[in-house]
């Protein structure tokens, strides 16, 4: 697993060689579009919310006293919440979005590397198919993924320990990124469980993939714009290695 997490990390160098040497920035125009649209939606939203929420959580303080200190640590983690839940929205949506854009890129890079393509799609069905498979993939790993970090997320208030559950949130958003750029490549090779089940396989590829995802989207502004380029293409490298190295 380590090795592969690993792997998953460094084929980020190759996935910026390959966009520049195949020319792939083209293809990624409309996907960066929606992209930096829907992460400043959610970044302004974070913004707006973080105050409404931070007061509902200090209406359960029935003293006058220490009023606003409560106010103003309830704001602070009202708008760690709803940031943490933001990335997670950000991470499905983009998946269901451009997962029509994703699957003739993957095959450009798999037609490059290895000369053949598994199961080539074209075409409008194609598309729709990709957009069908991506929103049942995304429904159900963003449900999980929630049941996963909400506990998380209350434990790493406890003293002493609670970065660990910082760190556990992190790791686990990084598996779900990871997961969503390593199907773009598996949808041609396996059906929705086979799929699940081949990533559970291989989880270290994802949490790779997913924690340089998650530092990229770090990054103002930048990190919207090309985390999706890097993160779609070095996954697929990632997953075609393994999947042609199996075969």
């Amino acid at each position: 697993m380590i090795k592969e997490v690993f792997n998953g990390i460094q084929d980020y160098f190759t996935a910026y060689r390959l966009l520049n040497e195949l020319n792939l920035w083209k293809y990624f125009k409309i996907p960066i579009v929606i992209s930096f649209l829907l992460g400043i939606t959610i970044i302004f939203s974070s913004w707006s919310f973080s105050d409404d929420l931070g007061n509902f959580i200090a209406s359960a303080w029935g003293f006058s006293w220490g009023k606003q200190t409560v106010i103003a640590i309830s704001t602070f983690i009202g708008g760690m919440l709803i940031f943490a839940v933001g990335i997670v929205i950000f991470k499905h949506l983009l998946v269901i979005i451009v997962a029509p854009f994703m699957s003739p890129i993957s095959e450009k890079i798999e037609r490059h590397i290895y000369g053949i393509v598994k199961k080539p799609g074209t075409g409008f069905k194609a598309q729709t198919s990709a957009f069908a498979r991506a929103f049942q993939l995304s429904i159900r790993n963003f449900v999980v993924e929630l049941l996963w970090i909400t506990p998380f997320f209350i434990f790493s208030f406890i003293p002493v320990i609670g970065f660990i559950f910082v760190l556990l949130i992190f790791l686990v958003q990084s598996y779900y990124a990871g997961f969503g750029n390593m199907d773009y490549t598996l949808e041609r090779y396996f059906p929705y469980k086979r799929s699940l089940e081949y990533v559970r396989n291989h989880r270290g590829i994802a949490i790779g993939n997913g924690i340089v995802f998650m530092g990229i989207l770090l990054i103002p502004i930048l990190g919207i714009l090309v985390v999706l380029p890097l993160s779609a293409v070095a996954g697929t490298i990632t997953t075609l290695r393994e999947l042609h190295t199996k075969k």
